[in-house]
């Protein structure tokens, strides 16, 4: 199972540096014009080609996912993919990039990526059956998860380094609930990414762009539903929102926060756990490390709540809940001294 995962790391080193060409010389470079921007200089993107291209040749060369499936999910990705680079050159409407991810959620659930039962906490049955439900609650989680992921690609190597991370989490979570070719997928994923990041770490050569982002936010939720969310366990619900701890908690409070200053939803601004580490004078390198650390712990807890080791999980849960709440509470005690 990890070999895969090693040769798909491989062909992500081995393509970046041709995209890297590629990219310089169609445009597909992103020029900082506002102080949100991290790097100084103008920096090639599409990055995610090369994620892309590890990912599929391991997948078709290794995986015994089912035909439908693994077409299915080369297609959706193929769309999410394009999407991306399009918009890294051009920028597309936000009405149009949410439809181009419709399309790719419908491709992936109707090619068997679907929620079909969630656990019954409460009632007498053991589950509850999404039935005509199904169909909406898959593809809501799945543009939910793309979008997350994309968010969070704000410093080198961050949303690649938090992807391998939720991506060997949930591998381990689909072997415990016996799911082994969602497991192979993640570990590829996780190949992919990891090969990747000697080029995307700072000081980085290349950016993802929205072409990786939503390539990488696409599968991980394609693969939390086959490995973590079809599990007939209590825990089912929590065990995935965790192992994708900080893109998914990172976006929600963005948006509650954009809420309360009555600003538009999808208004970038500089409120993002990492800016707020940065604020700390932590430095690109360390605040990027510190995220890893965060979602390393969520993702552990994840894994010790779906063991139902209780208090393993209790600890490593207030571990990240401290390590996050740490730089949110400073910067917040800032402003005010500030104002």
């Amino acid at each position: 199972m990890y070999i895969p995962a090693i040769i798909a790391g491989l062909i992500s080193f081995i393509m970046t540096p041709f995209v890297i060409k590629l990219a310089n010389k169609l445009g597909a470079v992103d020029v900082p014009k506002d102080d949100r921007r991290m790097h100084k200089k103008p920096m090639p993107l599409w990055g995610g080609i090369a994620i892309f291209s590890g990912f599929f040749v391991s997948m078709f060369l290794f995986s015994n996912v089912e035909t439908t499936k693994l077409i299915g999910l080369f297609i959706a990705s193929c769309v999410m993919l394009v999407t991306g680079m399009i918009d890294d050159i051009k920028p597309l409407g936000a009405k149009l990039k949410l439809l181009f991810q419709i399309a790719a959620a419908f491709i992936l659930v109707k090619s068997g990526y679907e929620i079909t039962f969630f656990t019954n906490f409460f009632g007498k049955s053991d589950f509850i059956f999404l039935q005509h439900f199904a169909l909406p609650i898959s593809m809501i989680w799945i543009v939910g998860v793309t979008n997350t992921v994309n968010l969070i690609d704000g410093l080198d190597g961050l949303a690649a380094g938090i992807s391998a991370i939720a991506a060997v989490t949930l591998s381990y979570i689909a072997i415990l609930n016996h799911q082994y070719d969602a497991a192979m997928i993640t570990l590829i994923l996780a190949g992919s990414s990891i090969g990747f990041l000697p080029y995307n770490f700072n000081p980085a050569k290349i950016f993802m762009g929205d072409a990786g982002a939503l390539f990488l936010g696409l599968v991980l939720s394609a693969i939390s539903i086959d490995g973590a969310l079809k599990s007939a366990t209590a825990i089912t619900v929590v065990v995935p929102i965790l192992a994708l701890g900080i893109p998914i908690f990172d976006t929600a409070f963005a948006i509650l926060r954009r809420l309360i200053n009555k600003r538009p939803i999808m208004e970038a601004d500089k409120g993002h756990l990492h800016h707020r580490l940065m604020s700390m004078g932590l430095g690109q390198r360390k605040t990027v490390l510190s995220m890893y650390l965060i979602s390393a712990l969520l993702g552990a807890g994840a894994i010790a709540l779906l063991k139902q080791n209780w208090i393993h999980a209790f600890v490593l849960l207030i571990l990240a809940a401290i390590v996050t709440f740490i730089p949110i509470n400073r910067t917040l005690t800032m402003q005010k001294k500030n104002g």
